[in-house]
């Protein structure tokens, strides 16, 4: 009997929100014909849209509260409203989630009252019958749980309203697509121009500057050829200094474009290679092999310290082996170096590891330290994951950090490909 007041208690607690979000319908109702009739004298076409969003906040709260009584979510597929007025306007007219809104708000307004009322009258007979007949005859309460089925009812008429259509759900979805796309579009844009910018940057302080000193020393060489040989001669040795610092420096800014160690080797040798020059004991773990078709389930991961025989000599891939593509292999070479660097750099770890894991749909890369942690309170911050999102996104691939206080730190990157 306890338990049956304590869930009838709940229900009636349910039902009473469910008049309170009636009343707000009711108020709701009067914003709704006020803004259409300043949308209709043109003057107050700007209202529409606020108006809109308001009442997609309210039926927001009744799709969290009718999923706190269900116990399953309730779906919404709203199209953005974004852009310059008119089309704001627009919008917010021809959305069929407006429509399906305004509907529910009508019905909310006279269903959740009458239920409540329901549940009211239900309590005092309830009370009184389930108590003899639980008290006396030892039987299961009878009107106590009918206030329940009443919010349990007031919870479906909701979800059903409040569910979009079948093309309401994939015009919000292709909505919510351009928008994604268009953000990612954005951010490979300004990754691309930070990219183009750095190369230049590397190109004048370091190659540029160096082949123009050769330059200088050449010049002065030949002048002093005739009059003295000696200082001739050195200065054409500090020329060729100077023409391998500059050779060493224009490897360096190619191997920031793409390195060829990941065209000769695959990505697995170009992993291990970067991993033994990290500055940090770096093991990488293949899941199955990243350059190579998927592995029978009888096949085991491989793991090589990056400093061991058989690292980069023996990465190599068949030359019929199908690989991952260009774009994507780039990507996640860049994104394990960005990661082993930030290691190297912030977390204090002596020791990292590298998985390359290759999934039915894509690529995975993850890295993972056992470090000080904080790099989350770091993006952002000059860390270069920033950087590192855009590129992934612009493959449509995903990032996901994890770095409490204290460690590990684990980046792990998904990146679609087709095998």
């Amino acid at each position: 009997m306890r338990e049956s007041i304590k869930d009838a208690a709940k229900a009636t607690l349910h039902l009473l929100l469910g008049a309170a979000v009636a009343l707000l319908c009711y108020l709701m109702i009067g914003v709704v014909l006020f803004t259409g009739f300043l949308t209709l004298t043109v003057i107050g076409a700007g209202v529409l849209p606020e108006s809109v969003l308001l009442l997609r906040r309210l039926a927001g709260w009744e799709r969290r509260r009718t999923a706190a009584r269900s116990g399953a979510p309730v779906p919404e597929a709203y199209l953005p409203l974004e852009g310059p007025l008119p089309e704001r306007v627009r919008t917010a007219v021809a959305d069929p989630s407006t429509v399906g809104d305004l509907r529910w708000m009508v019905a909310q307004l006279l269903y959740g009252m009458v239920l409540l009322y329901g549940a009211m009258v239900l309590w005092a007979p309830a009370l009184l019958v389930d108590g003899v007949w639980t008290g006396l005859a030892g039987r299961r309460p009878v009107l106590l749980p009918l206030i329940g089925r009443l919010a349990d009812r007031e919870a479906g008429w909701s979800r059903t309203l409040l569910t979009p259509g079948p093309s309401t759900a994939r015009d919000a979805a292709l909505a919510a697509r351009i928008e994604q796309l268009t953000a990612t579009r954005a951010g490979a844009v300004a990754a691309h121009g930070a990219e183009l910018r750095r190369i230049e940057r590397d190109l004048h302080d370091g190659a540029q500057a160096r082949l123009v000193a050769l330059s200088m020393r050449i010049g002065l060489a030949r002048r002093a050829y005739d009059s003295d040989p000696a200082a001739a001669r050195r200065l054409l040795d500090d020329a060729q200094d100077q023409a391998e610092e500059a050779l060493a420096e224009l490897r360096h800014v190619v191997r920031g474009i793409h390195p060829p160690i990941l065209t000769d080797r695959g990505l697995t040798g170009a992993v291990r290679a970067l991993a033994a020059s990290s500055g940090l004991e770096v093991t990488v773990s293949v899941t199955p092999d990243a350059d190579t078709p998927a592995a029978s389930p009888a096949t085991h991961p491989t793991e090589h310290p990056a400093d061991s025989p058989s690292g980069p000599a023996g990465a190599g891939t068949a030359p019929d082996t199908p690989r991952a593509p260009a774009a994507v292999e780039a990507a996640a070479y860049f994104a394990v170096a960005e990661a082993l660097t930030n290691a190297a750099k912030h977390s204090g770890a002596t020791h990292a590891s590298v998985l390359l894991a290759r999934t039915p749909t894509g690529l995975r890369a993850a890295v993972r330290d056992e470090g000080r942690g904080g790099a989350e309170g770091r993006e952002g911050a000059g860390s270069g994951l920033l950087g590192l999102r855009r590129r992934v996104a612009a493959l449509d691939g995903t990032v996901r950090l994890t770095s409490p206080v204290g460690g590990p730190t684990v980046i792990e990157v998904e990146l679609p490909c087709v095998w």
